[in-house]
């Protein structure tokens, strides 16, 4: 395996771009549920290696229309440093899809099954406190959560090369909504 230094610019995606049909689904009470699962092979896999384990994305809001696919934010030491995280997250049965060194060091590992997204980011990064942050403030304010759920079903209804472009189409909304996160 190449490190994060070494890779080619088409290794942020491991295995390429994906086409995948993008979904938006009703609330499932049973989300939270599927979280707690996964944070708790997440948490026994890695004991101490895992700094803080959380839901966050659409799926951690009660209420909120979503993609089927729980995100977990998992916060270790040093992101970047993957011989800490890396072998012990595949052998818990995850694969490795994102390494994005130029950001935040973030990395995604997802479910074989397509329907969890594990975000790891090194203690402290400041992309921790927005995906929080975020996720608080879709909770709290019905206002924000009515505007993001309506763009993401607006979004979902076109065509996108893959789930990424979908993402990239939000941020404009995303960051309205941090913006009076940060002033409410």
């Amino acid at each position: 395996m190449k490190s994060a230094q070494n890779k080619s610019p088409n290794e942020v995606l491991i295995g390429g771009v994906e086409k995948r049909e993008i979904v938006i689904r009703e609330y499932d009470v049973r989300w939270p549920e599927i979280f707690a699962a996964q944070a708790a092979v997440i948490g026994w896999a890695l004991r101490e290696t895992a700094v803080r384990i959380k839901h966050i994305g659409s799926t951690s809001v009660p209420g909120l229309a979503a993609k089927p696919i729980v995100d977990v934010l998992l916060v270790v030491a040093d992101s970047a440093d993957e011989s800490a995280y890396l072998s012990k997250m595949e052998a818990a049965g995850y694969v490795l899809r994102v390494r994005e060194p130029e950001f935040h060091e973030h990395r995604m590992f997802r479910t074989p099954t397509l329907d969890v997204h594990v975000h790891v980011f090194s203690n402290g990064s400041p992309e921790i406190d927005r995906l929080l942050a975020f996720r608080d403030r879709l909770c709290a304010n019905s206002g924000d959560r009515q505007l993001y759920e309506e763009t993401k079903r607006d979004l979902a209804a076109r065509d996108w090369p893959d789930m990424n472009a979908y993402a990239a189409a939000k941020s404009e909304v995303i960051e309205r909504i941090l913006g009076a996160a940060a002033i409410g």
